[in-house]
């Protein structure tokens, strides 16, 4: 843009596509807007959620009502994991991790952790989270919600490392952004069965190829 640039305006929430550098160097104000999906996003992470351990893209998206899978008699058939009595981690208790939480908690979730760059405890008082590690957010949590801002300090944190210590029967939701993950690591997690399941609202890159690896699972 031409020097008597001064204001850039995006629709959206966050600014990572923004040559930020530059902007600094020049005195151009930005403005964005932080608080308009918060609520959208939340209902989102909480959808993605309960479809994923509840296994409904395996039963229907997938055709196994539709094919003749359900039958009159089958109990132990396509059983998941339900949020009473587990703990829920969330990488970012912000706007939109409060949100969660908020709706997450009369499912009666026993516990709720949370990790970050420092503590927030007005924040996480609400829902009487703790501020832990983000290894120890791995090993803990039954569900982990991933809902901070794309930075050089969280790109490609939930890596090898993160899902080798998550549970086996963990459910894995990202509603921040796509280079957050490590999405080989989730690939190999997921095929493995390292961790149960995963659902994601943002990829790397958007939309994913239609051949990406992550599109054959059927646990993703």
């Amino acid at each position: 843009a031409g020097p008597g640039l001064k204001v850039i305006s995006t629709m959206s929430v966050g600014f990572d596509h923004l040559a930020l550098d530059e902007i600094k160097k020049r005195g151009i104000r930005v403005g964005y807007t932080p608080d308009v999906l918060t609520d959208a996003t939340a209902e989102l992470s909480v959808a993605l959620l309960l479809a994923t351990c509840r296994r409904l893209p395996e039963a229907v998206g997938q055709g196994q009502v539709k094919n003749g899978g359900w039958t009159t008699w089958k109990p132990l058939w396509m059983c998941g994991y339900g949020l009473s009595d587990s703990t829920v981690g969330i990488i970012g208790l912000g706007r939109i991790g409060q949100a969660v939480a908020r709706r997450l908690k009369p499912f009666g979730v026993k516990k709720f952790l949370y990790t970050g760059s420092c503590p927030k405890p007005e924040g996480a008082a609400e829902f009487e989270a703790e501020f832990v590690p983000l290894t120890t957010l791995a090993e803990e949590s039954d569900f982990v919600v991933v809902t901070c801002a794309l930075t050089p300090a969280t790109q490609g944190m939930c890596n090898k490392d993160f899902f080798g210590r998550m549970k086996k029967t963990a459910v894995f939701i990202n509603t921040s952004r796509g280079a957050v993950v490590n999405q080989e690591d989730l690939y190999d997690a997921l095929a493995h069965g390292q961790i149960a399941a995963a659902g994601l609202d943002v990829t790397t890159p958007e939309p994913l190829p239609t051949d990406h690896p992550l599109l054959s699972l059927k646990n993703c």
